[in-house]
This record gives structure tokens, sequence and C-alpha cells, in this order.
């Protein structure tokens, strides 16, 4: 079975949602005696922005919430964890579909208003009769906090990730869950984001897809795309319009707190690691770089071990061969606050760095000298656990 070898930290403080929106957390069975199911309804309908995985073993869940979210309107989201009911062929996919019309039952809506979503081991199918069973005794969820919803999507989590902000008179409130297969493709594992501000359906699926962009989408724990990546976020409208520019950066926040809590909770992680990028040709560029060095393994357990090796660093910034405006003599490379290249060697700054990477959060600059471009990347270091928890994840 696997297991964490670190204690799952149990936060206790509420996390309450925004008006008109309760949650339920419980035990259906799914795998063993914890919570596995989170389901969050809005009193009235809300307006939805999703963005999905493009990996092309996509899950059925995957395939059901886009259908849909493709009116722009739900009310409910379910989560069911410990399965993410992948590759499990048309009996996977009516499975998805009846586990929508089981949640749209408890909420009082359309099963088209539910938005679905899964994570856990791939190739097995739900235990669709404890499902039955468990919704078949479920009320509408009538508790504010969030806290054990986001508990309940936890698989290899350490503890539950929620974030919110104030935005006027409005809330936006978010749980996510991942911590190992991350590397997202249009989203991460599973962020679900939730507000009472009224907003247009255009204006929210634009500033979600910019705040996902550069936050949720800017992250990677090891490389690897999940076949169920989810992220949503529903705005039931009961606290009135409000600034759009203000929102959108409401959203920014509340995905960035997410991403920084995902990459800081990858698995085996001991460090968040923040790759930055500037001085590219473009944007996309520099995105392509930091996630090269970030994904880098020499790269993560340099980092694991405290060790200022940029000599690494400099070694995945050459591996983006295409990029042939990409010169050594114009690129600086900094550990933290400190240039270390092209810098000459100087065994003083190592010893010194080496204490800054003992930290919990260890920071990498490129610079590439050519023009404005710049990205963030969001990641972790590479440890010892993070093999001994992949390598029994089935047995």
């Amino acid at each position: 079975m696997r297991s964490r070898a670190r204690d799952r930290v149990q936060v206790s403080a509420a996390v309450d949602l925004p008006r008109g929106f309760a949650a339920h957390a419980g035990n259906a069975g799914v795998k063993d005696g914890t919570d596995d199911v989170a389901v969050v309804v809005s009193s009235v309908p809300a307006t939805v922005a999703a963005v999905f995985t493009r990996s092309r073993f996509v899950g059925p869940s995957v395939v059901v919430s886009r259908r849909h979210v493709a009116d722009r309107q739900a009310q409910a989201c379910v989560v069911v964890s410990k399965n993410a009911n992948v590759a499990t062929g048309p009996t996977g996919l009516a499975h998805a579909e009846e586990l929508a019309e089981l949640t749209a039952r408890v909420a009082g809506c359309d099963t088209t208003d539910v938005v679905v979503a899964s994570t856990g081991v791939i190739g097995r199918l739900y235990p669709m009769d404890r499902l039955r069973s468990y919704f078949a005794g479920l009320a509408t969820p009538a508790s504010r906090d969030v806290l054990p919803a986001a508990r309940a999507m936890m698989t290899t989590d350490t503890h539950p990730k929620t974030a919110s902000v104030q935005v006027g008179e409005a809330r936006i409130v978010g749980m996510a869950k991942g911590s190992g297969m991350i590397e997202p493709d249009m989203a991460t594992m599973i962020a679900l984001l939730f507000t009472d501000a009224a907003v247009p359906a255009d204006v929210l699926d634009t500033a979600f897809a910019r705040a996902v962009d550069t936050t949720l989408n800017s992250l990677t724990v090891d490389g690897d795309t999940s076949t169920s990546d989810t992220a949503a976020v529903l705005a039931n409208g009961l606290a009135g319009p409000g600034d759009p520019g203000a929102l959108e950066a409401g959203l920014h926040q509340v995905c960035l707190d997410l991403t920084r809590q995902l990459a800081r909770d990858g698995e085996g992680a001991t460090k968040l690691l923040v790759v930055t990028v500037t001085g590219a040709r473009d944007d996309p560029q520099a995105r392509r770089v930091a996630r090269t060095v970030a994904n880098s393994p020499l790269v993560k357990t340099a980092v694991h071990g405290a060790d200022p090796n940029w000599g690494r660093v400099a070694m995945a910034v050459g591996k983006c061969q295409d990029d042939t405006d990409i010169e050594p003599e114009r690129v600086t490379i900094r550990f933290g606050p400190s240039e270390v290249y092209p810098r000459p060697h100087d065994e003083a700054l190592l010893a010194e760095l080496s204490g800054y990477m003992r930290g919990e959060e260890v920071e990498i600059g490129v610079d590439l000298g050519i023009a404005a471009g710049r990205w963030t990347i969001y990641g972790c270091d590479l440890s010892r656990e993070y093999v001994a928890i992949n390598a029994d994840y089935t047995t």
C-alpha cells in the first residue's frame, strides 16, 4: 500500500465557503476508511469556467465534465478520491455519468450541472455498489466549512490545501489536491474555486484561464501529466457584480497560493523550488527553459541536498537545444539573491549558499540576456521518499 513517511498534517481551522455554497465530505469505502467523497453545492445555478488535462489517456470524469461545462453553467461539484476511474472503457464512462446523476439528486439540480472529478489509482472501476449506497443516504450538503471536503480529495497529500481572498463584497475560496503525477497541461490535479461574485461567463472564462496559466499550469512535481487534471471555478452571483480586474487578481491570488502549497507538498518533497527565467526572447521561451530547469533530476537532487551546484542549472538550460539564440556568454545564473555564473568560482560563497538552500524555499534565477520574456515555474526537490512512495503504489 502506498504511504507517506511524513505524518499527515491535520489543519483544524474552518474555511467558510462564499454565500450560497455548502459542502459535504464522507467515506463511501472506495479504498479504505478515510473520507473519499467530496460534494460542494450552490443554492442557485452558477456560472462556471474550467480547464482540463490534454492527456490522450483522459479519464471519464474529464470527458463528462467537459460536456457539462460547455453551456458555462453548473451548480455542484463532486470529487471521488483513491480511484481515478481511468482506462476503464465504456463501463467507466457510464459510471462517471451515473456519479453525476447521483450527485444531481442530492444537489437538486440537473445532471448536466454537475462537475465530476476523480483522482487515485488508474485502471480500476469505481466500486459503484458502495457509491450508490452512500449517495442514497446523503442529504443536501449544509456545511459552510470547505476544509473537510478538501481533506476528502487527498490521496498522497499530507494535508488539505485551501486558500481564500476577499474581493469587494465577494469572496473567493479554493481547495486543491495533488502531490505526485503533476506537470499540468491546462490545469492541475484537482483545483476547485468558488465565489459569490456575479461574473459574465466570458469574463470569468478569460480571467480564470489567465490565472491558471501562470500558476496551476506553471507547476511541476515530477514532469508527469495526470489523466484527470481538472481546475474549475463556480460563480453564483449572490454578492452582486464587482470590478472584473479585482476579480481576476483575486483568482490569481488564490490559484498562486494553492500552487505553492501543491509544490511544497509534492511527493517526498522537503522544499519548494521556484525557478524564474528572465531576459528571454518571449514568455514561451522563458517558460520552456524554467520548466526544463525545474524538472531536471540533477537540479532537484542538488536542491534536496542543499548543494549549490550551479553547473547543473547550466546543463539544464543547455538542453534547450532548439533555442539557438541562447548564448552562454549572455546568461546569468543566481541562487537566491547571489549570482553564481558568470561570477568566478568562490568557495566561500558556495558554503554560504549551502546554508541558504537548507531553507524551506529555494529560488533559482536564470537571465538569458536576450529580450524581456519572463516566467516562473513552481516545483520541489527530489528525495529518496519520492522513489519509495511510487515504487509500491498499487501493491
